[in-house]
């Protein structure tokens, strides 16, 4: 394999600089101001500020609105995170099955990905809404008179399923992906030694897609946490008291709202920490189960 040679050892470190600005400039620095500013009570207009010390992270914790926010974001976490890998791989398996029209069923499934997120929101609005919402006409049909806006559980389904539907594209293409590069002589074998589809579904092919299962796990839960921000905030129609929403989402109600700034910043650094340690914990137990060839 032929190795590329730079003349002079700097070259490499020049070519990382703007990648490196980039991470600095839009991560490390606003991370260490939300690090600096949670310890200290600010003036919302940012004249003066005083050192609370961890004043900040006890009022948060023992906020009893905080914990019910935060019980809700892991529910909603897990079920987007369930929902769109168990949907996405479904569709994954139907669409490496199909022989005729395949790209045809494949683009349309992945048309979804080109929606931005808050363009998904407006859809789940369209979608759930009271008068003509083809969804809310769909659940009264089977007695359940929907509010989206107005009832907590009604706008907590409608955000997950908007969530779901979303997210479901990302996970089809990179489930697709694994399934066909299963070499075809395995799958031969497969089909000899096993009868059943199903078990041949969950002995075989599963396993071998568990690198990449394990890979969207993590993107799901980082998407759930931080990238259906946009969604809620138009899913909850301006009204945040009423409806549910997720931790990210209360950090920017307080601090941009409610102008505490250094609460907003405390409930950051909880978010990010909390993440950290998922991440880690995955990675160091989850991918033990996992097999890369």
């Amino acid at each position: 394999m032929n190795k590329v040679r730079f003349g002079h050892s700097a070259i490499p470190y020049i070519f990382l600089l703007p990648q490196i600005a980039i991470v600095a400039v839009f991560f490390y620095l606003p991370a260490g101001e939300a690090v600096r500013s949670s310890f200290y009570l600010e003036d919302p207009f940012g004249f003066s500020s005083s050192f609370v010390g961890l004043d900040n992270y006890r009022d948060v914790l023992s906020n009893s609105e905080y914990r019910r926010v935060a019980t809700f974001t892991v529910w909603f976490t897990a079920l987007v995170a369930f929902f769109a890998l168990a949907i996405a791989l479904l569709l994954a398996v139907k669409a490496d099955a199909v022989i005729r029209g395949a790209k045809t069923y494949r683009t349309l499934l992945m048309w979804i990905y080109a929606i931005a997120p808050p363009v998904a929101g407006l859809l789940g609005i369209l979608l759930f809404d009271q008068h003509v919402g083809p969804l809310v006409a769909l659940f009264g049909f089977f007695g359940w008179d929907m509010r989206v806006g107005v009832n907590y559980y009604d706008t907590a389904t409608a955000m997950i399923v908007t969530a779901v539907w979303y997210q479901i594209a990302v996970n089809f293409i990179f489930f697709l992906s694994g399934l066909q590069s299963i070499p075809r002589s395995v799958r031969e074998a497969a089909m000899i030694d096993c009868q059943s589809g199903m078990r041949r579904f969950f002995t075989v092919t599963l396993p071998l897609l568990t690198p990449t299962a394990f890979f969207l796990l993590v993107i799901n839960i980082t998407y759930a946490l931080f990238d259906t921000f946009g969604l809620i905030d138009l899913m909850t129609k301006n009204e945040p008291g009423n409806n549910p929403v997720t931790l990210v989402y209360k950090v920017f109600l307080d601090g941009f709202r409610g102008n505490d700034l250094g609460g907003s910043s405390a409930q950051s650094v909880i978010l990010m920490i909390v993440v950290f340690v998922l991440t880690v914990v995955q990675f160091r137990f989850i991918e033990r189960r996992v097999h890369y060839s």
